[in-house]
């Protein structure tokens, strides 16, 4: 367990480095911090917008993994989505709606990149609404068809519920999942589409 001295010191070098511009960090599967794309610039506002997000991202179990994972997403999700504050929020929702039904939120982010490029108004020709680009049949298969799928939450609990119920039935099998969520099974198009994104995000 980190004690708190050391979380405030971890989170002073990773907030210096950032600011610095001198790079950002890639997080990778072992758990360690390598060296990746040129980081953003970062001002007094936007860190305290940090803080503020870390202090309400409850689906972290460690503060210090909060700190450092919504800096490194942040940062990658710039080119999606200007705003800072935007940006955390909606990186604070992800990981929460992620946790709950026990999805990788890296996983989530590279759907909704390619489902929607993180648009929550988006709708496609063919109905589908929202950030996760959900169908609007499902309202009705629940029994709840006064939901709103282009509210943020909503969509959000919706497609990850509905992705999380495709890899159980798939038996963990990722590719075949993701071709259901896209209802496009049979072919691995999609899937590769959002494995090479996940790749990204990781």
């Amino acid at each position: 367990m980190r004690g708190p001295g050391v979380k405030k010191t971890a989170f002073s070098v990773l907030v210096a480095l950032w600011m610095a511009s001198a790079a950002s960090f890639t997080w990778a599967q072992s758990n360690t911090l390598a060296y990746a794309e040129p980081a953003i610039e970062v001002d007094d506002q936007l860190r305290q917008k940090l803080l503020d997000n870390i202090r309400a991202a409850d689906s972290f179990e460690d503060r210090f993994d909060a700190e450092a994972w919504l800096m490194l997403m942040s940062g990658r999700l710039e080119r999606y989505v200007r705003d800072p504050d935007r940006r955390l929020r909606l990186l604070r929702k992800i990981h929460s709606a992620a946790r709950q039904t026990d999805l990788q939120p890296e996983l989530v982010l590279a759907v909704i990149e390619v489902e929607s490029h993180f648009n929550h108004y988006a709708v496609s020709p063919v109905g589908a609404q929202g950030i996760m680009q959900v169908m609007p049949f499902w309202k009705n298969e629940i029994g709840r068809p006064e939901d709103n799928l282009i509210d943020l939450e909503t969509n959000l609990r919706y497609g990850c519920t509905i992705l999380k119920h495709y890899l159980e039935r798939s038996e963990g099998r990722l590719a075949e999942a993701l071709a259901r969520y896209n209802g496009s099974y049979g072919s691995y198009r999609y899937a590769a589409k959002v494995m090479d994104a996940w790749e990204r995000w990781r």
